[in-house]
């Protein structure tokens, strides 16, 4: 892959991963189509999806209490109309008012350009600690 990405590129998949942790962060709500080609396939810690409509259980499933996503160091990667793109992210889960628990981790997202824009094709999740 180069590493050569207009800023338009740079601009659109950064959002595109801000909107997945807000798009989590309400509740795997909304239209997902804004943030998944058809066939997007996840890896997480709380299992492995494929397809939109499997996506979207997981991550509710998965999301039951309130979150907080804290996605930085965005770095992106395009080879023609497909981007490799790699975030960190630090995730709080409200349990209750008084008990969280927090994750931390990294992101590893391929996109692909549609005539849309930018959507994901794989996202996988790897933990690299945990607390509470």
């Amino acid at each position: 892959m180069t590493s050569t990405l207009s800023l338009t590129d740079r601009a659109e998949l950064t959002d595109l991963v801000s909107r997945l942790g807000r798009w989590l962060d309400d509740g795997a709500t909304g239209d997902p189509a804004v943030l998944f080609a058809d066939d997007v396939r996840v890896s997480t810690p709380g299992g492995d999806s494929t397809g939109v409509a499997a996506i979207v259980d997981q991550a509710q499933r998965n999301h039951d209490a309130p979150t907080q996503h804290v996605i930085a160091n965005v770095l992106a990667d395009i080879d023609g109309d497909a981007a490799h793109v790699t975030a960190n992210m630090v995730v709080t889960f409200a349990d209750t008012e008084t008990q969280l628990r927090r994750t931390g981790g990294t992101y590893a997202f391929d996109a692909t350009r549609t005539a849309a824009g930018w959507r994901f094709a794989s996202i996988t999740v790897r933990r690299v600690w945990r607390e509470g």
